[in-house]
């Protein structure tokens, strides 16, 4: 039982993820957006084909390898929850790992079955599952321009500052974002067990301190 409670929480992210998502598609158009915020904070209805920052793999089956990607990383972070769960670890570092679980996994589900289900498939898709377009929709319209041709990769594009993202994506970088501020918190435990031999020359050194004390002691008793 003392699992479930991280377990709970990314079940939490998924179900709000795809329920503002389900929200967004069905009472917004592609393209509408409405300001929350002022012109800085909107919501965006846009569809991610790709990664991150709306990098895209240039090849037919770009797609179904990165979903794919994103299928084995889920499980794999759902298992290394369950481990550091088992290890006792700092709670920090298992509420942060369950953000990053849910994120993950509420992406996984956009990816995988989105084609299916909605028909929102990347172009040309050789099949809709696993062609699945990631919705977003909030928009930091804080910047807009066309970056340096020099830059790789985004060198030309024009784009905003900060890309349009999602609940899921938001769950992933507050999750990462924390365990790097905390990581000397979190990481303790490694530390201490990676250097065995140093805690005790510790230990060692201050056990001969107290007793070279204690014997000055003595003598100077005496």
């Amino acid at each position: 039982m003392k699992y479930y409670k991280y377990f709970l929480l990314s079940l939490g992210v998924i179900i709000l993820d795809q329920a503002v998502k389900m929200l967004v598609h069905h009472t917004m158009y592609l393209g509408e957006e409405f300001s929350v915020f002022g012109d800085w904070f909107k919501i965006h209805y846009t569809r991610n084909p790709g990664m991150a920052f709306g990098i895209v793999l240039d090849h037919q089956y770009g797609k179904l390898v990165l979903s794919v990607f994103r299928l084995f990383a889920m499980v794999g972070i759902g298992y290394y929850l369950y481990y550091l769960a088992q290890k006792g670890v700092n709670e920090g570092l298992l509420w942060c790992t369950s953000l990053i679980l849910g994120g993950a996994i509420g992406n996984v589900i956009d990816s995988t079955i989105y084609g299916v289900l909605f028909d929102l498939t990347t172009p040309n898709a050789p099949t809709p599952w696993f062609h699945g377009e990631v919705i977003d929709m909030f928009y930091f319209d804080l910047w807009r321009g066309t970056i340096p041709s020099w830059v790789p990769l985004w060198g030309g594009v024009e784009t905003s500052l900060w890309p349009i993202f999602n609940i899921a994506d938001s769950s992933i970088f507050v999750g990462v974002a924390i365990i790097l501020v905390m990581q000397r918190t979190f990481f303790a435990h490694q530390q201490e067990t990676e250097n065995p031999k140093e805690n005790s020359l510790e230990v060692t050194s201050e056990n001969e301190t107290n007793s070279n004390t204690g014997s000055t002691e003595s003598t100077t008793a005496g």
